[in-house]
C-alpha cells in the first residue's frame, strides 16, 4: 500500500473516530435495536385489546425481525447524512486538496473512503443486531431465532446499508454535492424496497431488496441450501454494484479537474 492511501485511510478514520460521528452513529443505531424489542413487547396489551392478537407472536423473531428494519432504515438515514463531509462535502469547503502536479493521486483519496465507512457500517450492524436478539430473547416469552438467523440477517441488513453508503460516496464525491447525494441516496433507500415488496415476496438476486430479504430470513423456519446459494449470489451481485461504485468514483476523480482557487483558505 502507498504512502498516499496510507495518509487517507488515517484521514478517514480520523475523521470518523476523533469526531462525534462515530459516538452518534453508535448510539443510534445500537439505540434502534434496543428499543424496537422494548416498543414490540409493550405492544401486546395494545394488540390484545384491539382483538389483533392472533397478529402478534410472543417469540423473538418478532423483536428481531423489527429491528432489522429499523435499523436499515432510520439507521441509514442518520449514517448518510453524518458523512456527508467525506461524500463531497469536504471538495465545497476546499479542505481537500488534490495536487497533482506534486505526484497525488485520486485513489489515496477515494479508495479508503469505500473500506472505512461500508466496514464500519457492516460492523455496527452486526453488533446491533446481536443486542436487539439478546434483549428479545429475555423478555419474549419463546426464543425461536438462532445465533445463524441473527449473523444471517445482520450480514443482508449490513450489507443493504453498505451499497447505499458506496453509492453515497459516489455520488457524492463525483458532485461535490453531498447534500443532494444524500436525498437522492436516501429517497431511493425508501422507494425501492417498498417497491420490490409489492412486486414479490422473492428478493433472491436482487441486491436492492436485501433488507427485506434480512428480515425474512428471521421468520423463515428453515433454509434450504439452495436458498443459502441463492443468498450469497444475492450479496455478491451487491458488492459488485459497490466495487462499480468506487470505479466511476475513481474514473470520475480523475477525469475532472478539481477547482482549488480561490482566496479563503479554510484550516
Amino acid at each position: 500500500m502507498s504512502l498516499q492511501a496510507k495518509a487517507g485511510f488515517r484521514k478517514e478514520i480520523l475523521a470518523l473516530f476523533r469526531t462525534k460521528t462515530f459516538l452518534i452513529l453508535t448510539l443510534v443505531i445500537i439505540g434502534l435495536s434496543a428499543l424496537n424489542p422494548l416498543l414490540m413487547f409493550a405492544m401486546r396489551p395494545i394488540i390484545n385489546a384491539m382483538g389483533m392478537a392472533d397478529g402478534f407472536t410472543d417469540t423473538s423473531s418478532t423483536g428481531v425481525s423489527a429491528s432489522v428494519g429499523e435499523i436499515t432504515s432510520t439507521g441509514l438515514i442518520v449514517f448518510l447524512l453524518l458523512i456527508n463531509r467525506a461524500a463531497g462535502g469536504e471538495q465545497k469547503k476546499r479542505t481537500v486538496i488534490i495536487p497533482k502536479c506534486s505526484g497525488l493521486r485520486s485513489f489515496g483519496y477515494v479508495f479508503p473512503k469505500y473500506i472505512v465507512y461500508p466496514l464500519f457500517a457492516l460492523a455496527l450492524v452486526i453488533v446491533a443486531m446481536f443486542v436487539s436478539w439478546g434483549i428479545s430473547a429475555l423478555i419474549f416469552g419463546y426464543n425461536d431465532v438462532t445465533f445463524f438467523d441473527v449473523l444471517l440477517a445482520a450480514v443482508l441488513g449490513g450489507v443493504s446499508m453498505m451499497l447505499y453508503i458506496c453509492f453515497h460516496l459516489t455520488l457524492g464525491t463525483a458532485t461535490g454535492k453531498a447534500g443532494m447525494s444524500a436525498a437522492v441516496c436516501i429517497g431511493a433507500s425508501i422507494i425501492l424496497p417498498s417497491i420490490f415488496a409489492l412486486m414479490s415476496s422473492d428478493y433472491m438476486f436482487n441486491p436492492f431488496a436485501l433488507e427485506n430479504l434480512a428480515s425474512t430470513v428471521i421468520w423463515r423456519p428453515y433454509i434450504s441450501g439452495g436458498e443459502m446459494r441463492d443468498i450469497f449470489v444475492t450479496i455478491a451481485f451487491a458488492l459488485a454494484l459497490m466495487v462499480l461504485s468506487y470505479l466511476i468514483a475513481l474514473f470520475v476523480q480523475n477525469a475532472k479537474k478539481i477547482d482549488n482557487s480561490g482566496d479563503e483558505i479554510e484550516l
